[in-house]
């Protein structure tokens, strides 16, 4: 009784520490860095995984009540060949203390922005600026029974934008059940809750706060998992409602603007607080596993208009070479492009 009264007390603090605000999501919020995919897995799987417990050290960055002993001396790089020269990374390590029954794990968050061009109010290049952002992850988790565990993230983020700098402090919640004789987890987590304690030019800025919700399940006669992820449930109106778009969508045979249809927005606006996924796990030991991933917030958002393509989905692949295990993950944003995901891990008790 009394861990159940502090799961709930720890939830509300939380919520209430953090001000939700009923709003779309583009440019509403400072250190969006904190939402991107921390490795290749993660990536190939749509951008979002918190209901999956097992040796991916990765998950405990999206949920930390995802961490658990089999993460225990593991070791993970993974590096993003992001957007344009952008690049992102993440690097982490886990460590299981058995006397106490708590796993614990530290990782570095990195971002890149590359050459950046400087330049008068005449347009002259006058040379190039600097623009990087890094997050240090501290975060714990111990069961409160068989199935039910609770895990607490701590982070402090930097950015730096030339002569300007700004931190921050945030905190993620999270809880996971898993039931393995049924084969399902479920996973709810509280992301991002925080607030700026250095900023940019004296004004406070919000944070990419995320409460998400997470359900999947192993199939008994087959070697998938699949995996349905609700994002931004804190907020139901995440549709951006283009009036350039909508001039050209809706228009009579005279030429005249017609109604929109609330119905199809409303259906829109739902789906778009979810990411699906599977994955096949193949082999004795999970040696190999083919992943693929679907985010209809993404493909809305970068579609184009009147033109066919793959944003919102994601692909990847993952081996183990003997002791370590490499990964691939790329996702397609736009018609410009995609990111391609870069992994390798190893866990160092293997060698020693």
């Amino acid at each position: 009784m009394l861990q159940k009264r502090y799961t709930l007390a720890l939830f509300s603090l939380l919520c209430a520490f953090h001000p939700l605000r009923a709003q779309v999501l583009g440019g509403q919020h400072t250190f969006s860095f904190m939402s991107l995919s921390p490795s290749a897995r993660v990536t190939g799987l749509g951008g979002s995984q918190i209901a999956v417990k097992d040796d991916e050290l990765a998950f405990a960055a999206l949920n930390p009540a995802a961490l658990n002993p089999s993460m225990s001396g593991r070791l993970a790089f993974n590096h993003n060949f992001y957007l344009s020269d952008i690049q992102h990374g993440y690097a982490a390590y886990g460590q299981h203390f058995k006397k106490i029954n708590f796993t614990l794990h530290g990782g570095i968050q990195y971002t890149d922005y590359g050459e950046i061009k400087q330049a008068d109010e005449t347009g002259l290049i006058t040379g190039e600026i600097n623009a990087k952002e890094t997050m240090l992850i501290v975060g714990g988790a111990r069961p409160l029974s068989d199935k039910l565990s609770l895990g607490l993230n701590f982070k402090y983020a930097m950015s730096t934008l030339d002569i300007y700098n700004a931190s921050a402090l945030a905190a993620d919640a999270g809880l996971m059940y898993a039931d393995t004789a049924k084969r399902y987890t479920i996973g709810v987590v509280l992301r991002n809750a925080g607030t700026m304690v250095n900023t940019f030019s004296g004004k406070n800025e919000t944070l990419p706060f995320d409460l998400q919700v997470g359900f999947s399940r192993r199939l008994k006669h087959l070697p998938f998992r699949f995996s349905v992820i609700a994002h931004h449930l804190h907020q139901w109106n995440i549709r951006y409602d283009d009036p350039a778009i909508r001039r050209s969508e809706f228009l009579n045979l005279n030429g005249e603007p017609e109604a929109e249809n609330n119905s199809l927005n409303t259906v829109d606006n739902f789906f778009r607080h979810f990411i699906f996924n599977g994955e096949f796990l193949l082999g004795k030991t999970e040696s190999f596993r083919l992943r693929f991933g679907y985010n209809h917030l993404r493909k809305r958002e970068l579609s184009v208009l009147n033109y066919r393509s793959l944003s919102g989905f994601s692909g990847g692949v993952g081996i183990k070479i003997k002791r370590f295990r490499v990964d691939f993950g790329y996702s397609s944003y736009h018609l410009a492009g995609g990111v391609t995901h870069l992994g390798i891990g190893t866990n160092l008790r293997e060698f020693f």
